[in-house]
């Protein structure tokens, strides 16, 4: 039980960097000598130091380090990146037990550090609220082994799932409360794809406006899918505001090869999937769609555009489902099952 507990401290230190240290996972760490805690460090953004070296630089005397436990929730990175390994700070901190919350997939980590850590006369406890951790970085697991981003299927929609109002009424179906809740999912993902025809429809920003960024966190990427090849608005907002350098345009490639270029190149491990109907059908079509989160109006369209289109697809389930309401309308949020 006390692993447990302590464990559920270092995830609430690795919950700070959330959606900020993209391409690498969100790690969190606490130090506990005698019951108690006596440093804590997370991992504030890539290329600085991680949760384990800040837990370890926070402790008010260096010596203290000697025969203490140190509670990680992602095993400790055991190879030189753009910082030193972690595991030969523990070692040389003196830590006399490390307790892991997850393996790390990683290739040249997966299982590596923690037989290191071993060898060097370390007690090494792993699994310990596993779940939880992997959920926390599910994100980075697909794209550091797959080299495919994680992609979450977002829509606003009414009752009788329309993502669009019968002209005159107003474009906005969703209250503002549950704008500003997309708006913070945005902030923690690393790009934002549309297709074209919603490009030409709505003039989208797809930036984070209705929250505060994350701290060390940029713009998501925004990607624009074109399907049929036909000429794009280059006044759009996307083309002409002040980060249109993160705008990125396909034409008529594939899905997959769309997904796995931007995870290659630009290190994208998320992506938030605003629509229209179709790319959100194609992307169910194809099974690329990880996650769902839907924000549902108190509203009756008809007609009008379907949230999710396309030819059909099966049966789609989704797991670890949470139904929440946010001002006037309904969240549904849900991991698909494979």
């Amino acid at each position: 039980m006390q692993d447990i507990r302590f464990m559920r401290a270092a995830l609430r230190e690795a919950l700070k960097g959330y959606g900020c240290t993209s391409p690498n996972p969100s790690v969190g760490c606490v130090i506990v000598r005698q019951g108690r805690i006596i440093a804590r460090g997370w991992h504030r953004k890539a290329g600085g130091p991680h949760a384990e070296i800040e837990a370890l630089n926070a402790l008010p005397d260096p010596t203290l380090a000697k025969g203490a436990t140190l509670y990680v929730t992602l095993e400790p990175c055991c190879t030189h990146g753009r910082t030193p390994p972690c595991t030969e700070a523990i070692l040389a901190a003196g830590i006399r037990r490390v307790v892991v919350g997850v393996v790390d997939p990683h290739p040249a980590h997966a299982g590596i550090g923690l037989e290191k850590l071993r060898a060097g006369g370390v007690e090494v406890v792993t699994g310990v609220l596993q779940e939880a951790c992997a959920h926390l970085n599910r994100a980075f697991f697909k794209w550091i082994t797959t080299g495919i981003p994680w992609v979450v299927a977002k829509a606003g929609l009414s009752l009788d799932g329309r993502i669009t109002r019968p002209p005159g009424e107003g474009q906005w179906l969703t209250g503002r409360a549950a704008r500003e809740d997309a708006h913070r999912l945005r902030a923690v993902t690393d790009a934002v794809l549309i297709g074209a025809g919603t490009l030409r429809a709505d003039d989208p920003s797809l930036t984070v406006r209705e929250v505060t960024m994350p701290e060390h966190k940029a713009q998501p990427w925004r990607v624009v899918l074109s399907r049929g090849g036909g000429p794009l608005p280059l006044g759009a907002k996307l083309f002409t505001d002040s980060h249109k350098a993160r705008t990125l345009v396909y034409i008529n490639k594939p899905l997959t090869e769309v997904l796995r270029e931007i995870g290659n190149t630009y290190q994208v491990t998320s992506v938030l999937a605003e629509g229209g109907g179709e790319i959100l059908g194609a992307l169910f079509e194809a099974n690329l769609v990880d996650e769902v989160c839907f924000y549902m109006a108190p509203l009756l369209c008809g007609g009008g555009q379907v949230a999710v289109g396309g030819r059909g697809y099966g049966k789609v389930e989704l797991m670890n489902t949470e139904y929440r309401r946010i001002g006037r309308d309904l969240r549904l949020h849900g991991i698909v099952r494979k």
